[in-house]
Formats: C-alpha cells, structure tokens, sequence
C-alpha cells in the first residue's frame, strides 16, 4: 500500500479546486472532469472531490452524504516540515475562503492548527517534533 485517496463530497466543484489551489496543491488532470477532481497533495496523498452527483455511484445502497457543516464527518490531518509551514498554510486556507475550527494547540512537541474548508471538512495542520516521533 503506497497511496490513500480520501473521497469527499463538495458542493461546487470549481469553488473546491480554486480553493485547494489557493493552497499551493495541485490536481491530476487525468482524474478530473466535470463530475470529480483528484486532489494532489503529495506523491502519496490524494484527495478526490465529487460533486453530489460524481459521489453518488459509491454510496452503498440506503447511506447518504452526511453534512460536514452540520455533522462531525472526519478530520483530515495533514503533517509540515516545521511551526512556519503550519501557520502559513492555515492562513492560505482562511484567505482563500476556509474558516477557522478551533483555537491553535502547542504541546511544545506537537503544534496544530485546524480550518474548515468551504463545504465544511475539517483539516487539520500539524507539526510534530521529530524526536517525539521517534519515541
């Protein structure tokens, strides 16, 4: 297993991609169309957004789309390199049009940031000391 693509439903496509770009992250042309964008986020790390009607066919019969404005759905954390990276990030995403989640937390060895992206996913930014990591 080498990559993890996260399937999220957005309400306007176009609003989703401009927004993720704002970001610095790109998308896959291969996997985009009018339906469903593949978010880049690194080499490992994809995110595809599908308009109500893209996500549709996945949906086990019965289930449906919860809202992530209303609904707790899932976190979405993302690790950088250092503190900088964390707060430069969550600024892109709260200027591009992300609101903020919940306050920054600083446990010395771990700092996060977290923002709700325009159709309500919550992400969250972290650094985490290196050393910890390894205890």
């Amino acid at each position: 297993m080498e990559r993890i693509f996260v399937n999220m439903q957005v309400q306007d496509l176009q609003r989703s991609i401009a927004f993720y770009k704002a970001l610095g992250w790109n998308f896959e042309p291969k996997f985009t169309d009018e339906n469903s964008a593949c978010l880049v986020i690194s080499a490992h790390i994809y995110c595809m957004l599908h308009t109500p009607a893209g996500i549709a066919r996945f949906l086990p019969a019965g289930r449906t789309v919860t809202d992530a404005h209303r609904q707790f759905e899932v976190m979405l954390a993302v690790n950088v390199d250092d503190r900088a990276q964390v707060e430069a990030l969550y600024e892109k995403a709260i200027m591009a049009g992300g609101t903020p989640c919940r306050p920054a937390e600083d446990l010395g060895f771990m700092y996060t940031r977290s923002f709700n992206d325009p159709d309500g996913h919550i992400w969250e930014v972290f650094w985490m000391d290196p050393a910890a990591m390894q205890g």
